[in-house]
């Protein structure tokens, strides 16, 4: 089967959960476009096409749209939703396909491609009185690159799902629920976790994960295996279309978390794992050397791993041991020094950003907003960061409002030079609430530790 083809499987799984995530959500108002509106298309010098519409009654501010993991079609705009409203605000709107030959993981061209947009949709429209990057999933660590390397060029960011963690510690966090699965529940098969030759490859390993998992979901011992993946995976415990378990129903917990499995999330991860090795040019992850026991300490889902262990009657202790002494994953050192160069962000920032994540998100979790706010941190850029939380299950799983209002939170702090209270939650809620479209769930909130094997740069060598 062709690549794109086996692709396509992959993320159809990732739209089915995407589409129940967006069940929760508010439906917005039917919206047209603005009357007059132009819309304008191009091609980059590498292949790359872009997109760009412009309203009527323009407001002199360009919105420059970072699309997530996918086709590399040319997007400008998370939701049509979105666009309409931002329009009729008088936006303009632009983004790329990034390079269409490469890996749907485009980190290698994504950065370079959006500020070629950038400069291909000025030179028709005249330069904007500033220019805002948005992205969404993949597209939020994108933006965060343009946040990082964008001075003069941008004026501020807003990153929503961002997988601002960067490549490497997905793959590696990935890597650790792939394999504490492949060991405890198919003890005696050779599962193959990374260097897929072919994407069939990495669909057949996720078919047997996932089958391993279904299996598992019969027994008491099978569930508190599954917890402890899904710790390993930094998944929440709480799924669409369902009330969120109480802080000690460790069983509705773990069910919670079986749903985001039986949804086909598996067969996305090991499709995207072929994709970031396709651009990297290798294996960037590992777990020689992890130790397991350490590792699930670190979790928050900690307590749940080992209630359920004990209430199976299972020896938590033997099986972090048994994933300990096993570990052998070794990664590619040029794959990871590709990573490093293309697929992270956090080493510091010229503009302010403002992340936006769901509370419960599957396939971007929300930890990772942890780890790159240290980064960013650690840098000394602290001050031109802000992130704010949306009370709901999924991926981007955004209203049109909590959107808008987080654009025009981070426009404040462009034209005042402070961020004052703009991006707090409650002030997000009202700005959201009064726009009077689709609604708004924005909470204090502070996410957890990201839980993963080792730090970007760490890798051991083959």
């Amino acid at each position: 089967m062709p690549v794109s083809t086996r692709m396509r499987i992959a993320l159809a799984s990732l739209a089915t959960t995407a589409v129940t995530a967006l069940s929760a959500v508010p439906a917005p108002a039917a919206q047209t476009d603005p009357v007059g509106a132009g819309s304008l298309t191009g091609t980059l010098a590498d292949g790359a096409t872009w997109v760009a519409d412009v309203p009527a009654q323009w407001n002199g501010t360009l919105v420059l749209f970072s699309h997530g993991f996918g086709p590399t079609v040319a997007r400008d705009a998370p939701t049509d939703a979105v666009r309409s409203e931002l329009l009729a605000e008088g936006y303009a709107l632009a983004g790329s396909s990034y390079d269409p030959h490469g890996s749907m993981w485009a980190l290698n061209s994504a950065e370079r491609d959006q500020f070629g947009t950038l400069d291909a949709v000025t030179a028709k429209i005249g330069a904007p009185r500033r220019t805002l990057a948005m992205g969404q999933s993949m597209g939020g660590l994108v933006n965060a690159q343009l946040a990082r390397d964008g001075a003069g060029r941008i004026d501020g960011a807003l990153g929503q799902c961002g997988l601002v963690a960067g490549g490497t510690d997905l793959d590696n966090y990935q890597l650790d629920a792939e394999y504490a699965i492949a060991r405890l529940l198919l003890p005696a098969q050779d599962v193959r976790l990374v260097r897929f030759g072919s994407a069939d490859a990495a669909a057949a390993s996720a078919q047997r994960l996932t089958d391993a998992v279904s299996a598992a979901q019969a027994t008491p011992e099978g569930r508190a295996r599954i917890a402890l993946a899904a710790a390993f995976l930094n998944l929440p415990a709480w799924s669409p279309g369902k009330d969120r378990p109480a802080a000690t129903d460790w069983a509705g917990q773990e069910a919670q978390q079986y749903d985001w499995f039986a949804q086909g999330i598996l067969a996305f991860v090991e499709g995207g794992r072929y994709a970031v090795e396709q651009s990297v040019g290798g294996n960037n992850s590992w777990n020689r050397g992890v130790d397991y026991a350490r590792l699930l300490a670190g979790s928050e889902h900690a307590p749940q791993v080992r209630a359920l262990y004990r209430a199976a009657g299972l020896d938590l202790g033997a099986d972090l041991r048994t994933l300990t002494s096993g570990a052998a994953v070794t990664a590619d050192p040029a794959a990871v020094r590709t990573a490093r160069r293309t697929s992270s962000a956090g080493q510091g920032l010229e503009v302010p950003l403002l992340d936006v994540h769901t509370t419960a998100d599957n396939l971007v979790p929300v930890e990772q907003e942890n780890r790159f706010a240290a980064r960013v941190r650690a840098a000394g850029d602290g001050a031109l960061l802000r992130q704010a939380y949306v009370e709901r299950q999924g991926h981007c799983a955004f209203t049109t409002a909590e959107t808008v209002a987080a654009l025009h939170a981070l426009e404040h702090r462009v034209d005042t030079g402070r961020w004052d209270d703009a991006a707090s939650p409650a002030a997000l809620q009202r700005s959201a609430t009064a726009l009077g479209l689709d609604g708004a769930a924005y909470v204090p909130y502070r996410p957890g530790r990201l839980t993963v094997g080792r730090a970007d740069g760490a890798a051991p060598g083959r």
